[in-house]
């Protein structure tokens, strides 16, 4: 995905009120900016922090700008959230997605209940395939890890996904890791141990958990590598006493 405009640089200030952030672009201008990210950016959000920006094609736009990256250590962090599915998408259709090779149709934001949508459903002949993205930005070492808060909304969607895995559909949840640092990826039990246990009970049941890390630069994110998966252990349940590592394709 190239991002059609050189990306700005500078510093963070702060971010705040979830979806905004004060930034000193390195041309001098001081700049509050959308930050199109809900999670708690853990790691990713100290002051004095590289940042890159784009600007809105829409001038009528309350705030013109957009933070993208954020430099963590030796790397780029992509923190926009709104472009994690797009990725996913280019991914899946440029056949880098080895368990989903083949589609024909990608179809976004499907209702699978009342109140309810997962991000995509994949076809292929007469199969269906339901997928839920996760933007995956938060990393303990050399482990790219989710959530990064609390997530009463990712747990609801294992549930759909368990439910239509249970109806004899494909479910997958795909985590894409917009961070080149990482090696492995495992849920955040110290953040969301319910969240951890949920992922390993829906793998357990057929839900297909698969993360993907991406390439990121001023001019481009790609994804371009899968990742190995490590579940924690379901309590209490013969065989599940420690962490397992899911089969690659």
């Amino acid at each position: 995905m190239r991002f059609g405009q050189t990306l700005q640089p500078g510093k963070l200030i702060l971010r705040y009120k979830r979806f905004l952030a004060d930034v000193a672009m390195d041309d001098g201008r001081l700049l509050t900016v959308h930050c199109p990210n809900s999670g708690s950016m853990s790691g990713c959000k100290e002051p004095g922090s590289r940042v890159l920006v784009s600007l809105a094609a829409n001038p009528k736009r309350k705030y013109a700008h957009t933070l993208e990256m954020v430099r963590v250590g030796a790397t780029w962090v992509g923190i926009n959230t709104a472009r994690t599915n797009g990725l996913v998408a280019e991914a899946v259709s440029a056949g880098v997605v080895a368990e989903l090779a083949g589609i024909e149709t990608i179809r976004p934001e499907v209702k699978v209940s009342e109140k309810s949508r997962l991000d995509f459903l994949l076809t292929r002949g007469e199969e269906k395939i339901y997928v839920e993205v996760k933007n995956c930005s938060l990393a303990l070492g050399r482990a790219a890890m989710f959530p990064d808060a609390v997530t009463v909304r990712g747990a609801k969607h294992l549930a759909e996904l368990l439910a239509l895995r249970q109806t004899g559909c494909r479910a997958v949840v795909f985590f894409c890791v917009q961070r080149e640092d990482v090696a492995y990826f495992s849920p955040a039990v110290h953040i969301d141990p319910g969240y951890a246990q949920a992922l390993r009970e829906a793998a357990v049941q057929g839900v297909e958990v698969l993360a993907y890390g991406a390439s990121l630069s001023p001019e481009a994110i790609t994804v371009v590598r899968q990742l190995p998966v490590f579940l924690p252990p379901l309590p209490r349940r013969e065989g599940t006493e420690g962490w397992v590592k899911l089969p690659m394709a």
